[in-house]
């Protein structure tokens, strides 16, 4: 989905862009839930959303989906370290490592045609969904 051409100008005024607002909050509620379901942020379902049904650029498809997986984690996590699912160490290496690189990775990312963005997202998809299929099937 992330391929199909798309319309709207990658370059345009980020503080001028419109979509369908009832439409993206009936769009979240269903990521929602499915991501409830399965345990997972969501990202990877709300960056095609927003690119291709809402057609949001996708730098801002991107930005806005990290603040998303932020806020909505807040509260899993939460839950799962007070439910003793949480190995708190590990999780406190990856917190502290992923703040330190990121920084970087958002200089990098701004220097980045919109379109090698969008192929590495797709590996980073493609990659994830591959695990799953082999954590299932074995």
């Amino acid at each position: 989905m992330m391929f199909l051409p798309k319309k709207a100008n990658e370059d345009a005024d980020y503080k001028k862009l419109q979509f369908n607002k009832p439409l993206a909050a009936i769009l979240a509620a269903v990521i929602g839930i499915l991501s409830g379901i399965v345990g997972a942020a969501g990202a990877f379902i709300t960056v095609p959303v927003m690119l291709v049904i809402l057609k949001i650029p996708t730098r801002v498809a991107i930005a806005s989906s990290l603040a998303i997986t932020f806020i909505s984690s807040i509260g899993s996590t939460v839950g799962k370290l007070m439910g003793g699912h949480m190995l708190l160490i590990p999780s406190i290496v990856m917190v502290v490592a992923s703040t330190i690189a990121s920084p970087i990775g958002a200089k990098i990312s701004k220097k980045l045609n919109t379109k090698v963005l969008q192929w590495i997202l797709a590996a980073l998809i493609m990659a994830t969904v591959i695990k799953i299929w082999i954590d299932i099937l074995t």
